[in-house]
């Protein structure tokens, strides 16, 4: 007998198990009325009577083994299930690194803060167009060189449909749809069929705003640009505006604004002039405000638009515009702390 207490106990000391039932299979085994220490204490009377305090003795021992080390089975078991029941399958295998705000969405939603600081709302409209809205609507000219296949992306050759050329056609949209007074600004992404090149892409983004009521003057546009440029490059930020031409809007501008580096002296950035051209505008042309069914005798808007990749060369002096759509980490790890 005792041949088979060591042998057994050597087995026991040997224990493993992955699950429950295993568990439970090996307490059976070992521990129940039927199991192999238990049959051995049925034996344990037919132990002479001079052996059966050693034998007894270890018997007991072996039990006490078998109890412990089958408990410690079902804790350890339990333990790992528990752990598997709170860990999340939907994880990463590996960290993720947090990513960065675009340089463009950081400010675009600069520009947009401030407009809505001044009551303009956001208009949105599809980048997939039809003629009307991109070009008739604002006043092109059926021979305008915008309408021209070197400038404008045209779906399947169908000169009724393209890729906006500008956000101006949300202008359209909202001015058909809408009674005055109307202010909004339209940021969003425009198509022109360009080379790329440092300084030019065949897409990029804009910002417009419009603004009609009844007595709206040039006036109010200039204090409206005025706000802006100081709100967005500092208030020591003077404006410039000089004559220019577009299609949709009589007068025309060109607004420049007194370059933030070099505080109008002249330096490279701004070519020695002082100066840096930012964004187009003027009043809304009456012929545009007739056409979307918008009395031009009873109402009067502006209107101004932007690049806001040029803003955004202007704040973080960008030279290659290319690294914008590109996604280099390490270009747009440099904007981590200007969130």
């Amino acid at each position: 007998m005792l041949e088979k207490i060591d042998s057994l106990k050597a087995a026991i000391e040997t224990l493993s198990a992955a699950n429950k039932e295993e568990v439970e299979a090996l307490r059976i085994k070992y521990l129940s009325k039927k199991g192999e220490i238990s049959l051995l204490f049925n034996d344990f009377r037919t132990v002479p009577n001079e052996q059966k305090k050693e034998i007894g003795q270890k018997l007991n021992e072996l039990k006490n083994l078998a109890t412990e080390k089958i408990n410690s089975l079902r804790e350890t078991v339990e333990e790992k299930q528990s752990d598997s029941n709170n860990l999340d399958l939907t994880r990463t295998a590996s960290p993720l690194r947090l990513g960065k705000r675009h340089p463009i969405s950081l400010v675009r939603e600069e520009i947009i803060s401030i407009f809505s600081r001044l009551g303009f709302t956001i208009a949105e409209g599809p980048e997939v167009e039809d003629d009307w809205h991109v070009f008739s609507s604002l006043n092109f000219a059926a021979d305008h060189p915008a309408r021209d296949m070197q400038d404008t992306f045209f779906i399947q050759r169908n000169p009724d449909v393209l890729l906006r050329t500008h956000t101006s056609s949300v202008q359209s949209r909202v001015m058909t749809s809408t009674e005055p007074p109307i202010r909004i600004i339209c940021p969003g992404r425009v198509y022109r069929n360009e080379a790329i090149s440092a300084r030019a892409h065949c897409f990029f983004h804009q910002v417009e705003a419009l603004y009609i009521d009844k007595n709206v003057s040039f006036a109010d546009l200039k204090q409206t640009l005025l706000y802006f440029a100081r709100e967005m490059f500092g208030k020591d930020t003077e404006i410039r505006l000089r004559p220019s031409y577009f299609p949709f809007t009589e007068p025309s501008a060109e607004m420049d604004i007194s370059c933030h580096i070099c505080g109008g002296k002249g330096c490279a950035f701004c070519k020695h002039t002082g100066w840096v051209e930012i964004l187009g505008c003027g009043m809304v042309d009456p012929n545009v405000l007739d056409a979307c069914g918008i009395d031009s005798k009873k109402y009067s808007g502006y209107a101004l638009g932007m690049g806001i990749e040029r803003i955004t060369n202007l704040k973080y002096r960008v030279k290659d515009l290319r690294m914008f759509s590109e996604n280099d980490v390490r270009f747009l790890d440099e904007f981590e702390a200007v969130h």
